[in-house]
């Protein structure tokens, strides 16, 4: 019985001691809640520039050129008539032999040819275009005279031409009436013997029945242009100035 007594006392022992060391569990933590993956922030995009949409009132008018010219279907084109028109010179001469008389001589052309455009709604804007002389035909009153002039002089056989280019016209009217003369001053270039100098014409002009007319003169020095005075020794000799004077008809 004791025996019996004593084995279940050591089993009781071995009980309570098993019962003691067995590991206790652990108190389980709070759930932590997962949180789901953010996806990593789109990277920022640039809002498209707005491009206002331009009506035709808001694009800027281009600047109207500052050179003014002659207005479309108003402007006739009046063409000098060689023949009614002339290039004439005038220059001074003395002559030895004849107790030093003096002589003013005088040659003309008439082969002069050029245009003119009028514009009638604005005759400010009117323009003249080169205007050119043969002068291998100046005729005088002395024949010897006219071919000195051709020959040695002036040489107009190698240099029959002579060209006026206007480069400016004073005094053109804002508003015309025909048969109105109107004085003018209009500079450019003359070109003789392919020398060219600039010069200025006094000129006085008019429309009447469909016809251009005037004249225009001016002074040059012969010897600016590579000729002059004329000299022939013993005989005569000129004067260095000579008087130009062009006498136009124009017709469209």
């Amino acid at each position: 019985m004791r025996v019996k007594i004593l084995t279940l006392s050591i089993i009781a022992l071995l009980m309570a001691a098993c019962s003691a060391t067995a590991p206790q569990p652990e108190a389980s933590s709070p759930t932590q809640a997962i949180q789901p993956t953010q996806p990593p922030p789109a990277p920022p995009t640039e809002a498209p520039t707005a491009t206002a949409e331009l009506s035709p009132t808001d694009i800027p008018a281009a600047e109207p050129s500052s050179t003014e010219a002659p207005s479309a279907g108003n402007v006739t084109a009046y063409q000098i008539i060689p023949g009614d028109s002339q290039l004439k010179y005038e220059v001074g001469e003395v002559f030895f032999k004849d107790n030093n008389r003096f002589n003013l001589a005088v040659g003309v052309t008439p082969q002069v040819t050029g245009e003119i455009l009028v514009d009638m709604s604005a005759p400010q804007n009117s323009q003249i275009g080169t205007i050119s002389a043969d002068i291998s035909q100046f005729q005088s009153d002395s024949s010897r005279r006219d071919n000195a002039i051709q020959q040695r002089f002036i040489e107009t056989s190698r240099y029959p031409i002579v060209t006026f280019t206007p480069t400016a016209v004073e005094g053109l009217p804002e508003a015309y009436s025909e048969g109105q003369e109107i004085p003018l001053k209009i500079s450019g270039d003359l070109t003789i013997r392919e020398v060219t100098r600039p010069v200025t014409f006094d000129a006085l002009v008019k429309l009447e029945g469909g016809t251009l007319s005037g004249s225009a003169t001016t002074t040059i020095l012969m010897s600016e242009f590579g000729f002059g005075p004329i000299d022939i020794l013993g005989t005569l000799k000129t004067e260095d100035e000579a008087k130009v004077t062009l006498s136009l008809v124009a017709r469209p």
